[in-house]
């Protein structure tokens, strides 16, 4: 098979399982199960939880006077190897697209950001456990996360549409300039980034029982702006900030006489912006289980993912060489 044929196959498959790795690295904290190997790389010097509790077995059931509970070992373990999976697959990308160069299939400085990106998460996986889950570096690892698999899918959609007919982005739309459209869809996707790092830093500080009920906020619509309170009430205001500038940019599309593809994206970027609203609320009038809290995470990744395809729509697949 020649080279080039593999880059997209790559793409896509590293893609997948970016999007498990941010799910299950959600699954992991949401599970108290961040530390549940509390060295790195490894599990209690070990490569793999079996053998961190075999030598505690030996040792009375613990490890320098560390309980090693198996299950949460093993949840952590999974995660990292699934995390050091997507690593080597980027940098099989990276190798490709440096030796497809002269097709310029993917570009170098692309193949160079993604690198960039899986070594800085690499040492931020290994701060989140030396450092204790500290909030900061536990929110900046998730940011990173998520802006990988952001490049990922941008990868895979650019390849898809070079693939297929033209789309060069001079689509006509009504009452104004594509131009401004962009903007709005840009300015969608700072908003959600934003109450993405909320959302994280909710989560890192454990502060979703601030608010344990809904619409209000203990009891009044606005609640003392301290301590877990503080923080799970900006989250929500952080919402409904992404969801009105997400609906304005969405419905500006479906008006307009827009490409087909941006108007499929417009209407994923609704129908996930609905279903993480509803799972939001879910979660808090069910006393946030923790499926529930999981499928959170995985409701913001895949609404981003549908903000990202409606950016990449309104934008030309390749420039003209």
């Amino acid at each position: 098979m020649p080279r080039a044929s593999l880059i997209r196959p790559l793409v896509v498959t590293a893609f997948l399982l970016c999007l498990c790795v941010v799910v299950l690295g959600a699954y992991v904290r949401l599970s108290a199960a961040g530390l549940g190997c509390p060295d790195w790389p490894g599990c209690y010097g070990h490569v793999t939880p079996a053998g961190a509790v075999e030598a505690a077995q030996s040792s009375g059931g613990s490890l320098d006077g560390v309980p090693v509970e198996p299950g949460k070992a093993w949840k952590e373990m999974i995660h990292r190897y699934a995390a050091a999976t997507l690593g080597l697959l980027i940098l099989s990308i990276a190798a490709l697209a440096i030796q497809t160069r002269q097709q310029r299939i993917v570009s170098i400085p692309y193949a160079a950001g993604l690198v960039t990106l899986v070594i800085a998460q690499g040492l931020l996986g290994m701060l989140t456990v030396t450092a204790r889950l500290e909030p900061v570096i536990v929110t900046a690892h998730l940011l990173l996360g998520l802006t990988t698999l952001s490049a990922l899918w941008w990868q895979v959609l650019t390849l898809g549409r070079r693939q297929a007919s033209a789309w060069r982005g001079s689509t006509n739309f009504l009452g104004s300039s594509l131009q401004l459209t962009r903007r709005l869809a840009l300015l969608g996707l700072a908003a959600l980034a934003l109450q993405l790092a909320l959302g994280g830093w909710t989560s890192s500080h454990y502060a979703a029982i601030g608010c344990p009920d809904f619409p209000k906020c203990q009891g009044l619509w606005w609640p003392p702006m301290q301590g877990s309170t503080g923080i799970h009430f900006a989250h929500r205001l952080g919402a409904l900030l992404a969801a009105g500038m997400l609906l304005l940019a969405a419905v500006r599309v479906l008006r307009s006489r827009s490409d087909p593809f941006a108007r499929r994206a417009a209407v994923a970027v609704l129908l996930t912006l609905a279903l993480q609203l509803a799972i939001g609320i879910s979660m808090v009038m069910r006393g946030f289980p923790l499926i529930l809290a999981t499928a959170h995470n995985a409701g913001a990744a895949l609404l981003l993912l549908s903000v990202v395809a409606l950016n990449r729509s309104l934008r030309p697949a390749w420039k003209p060489s």
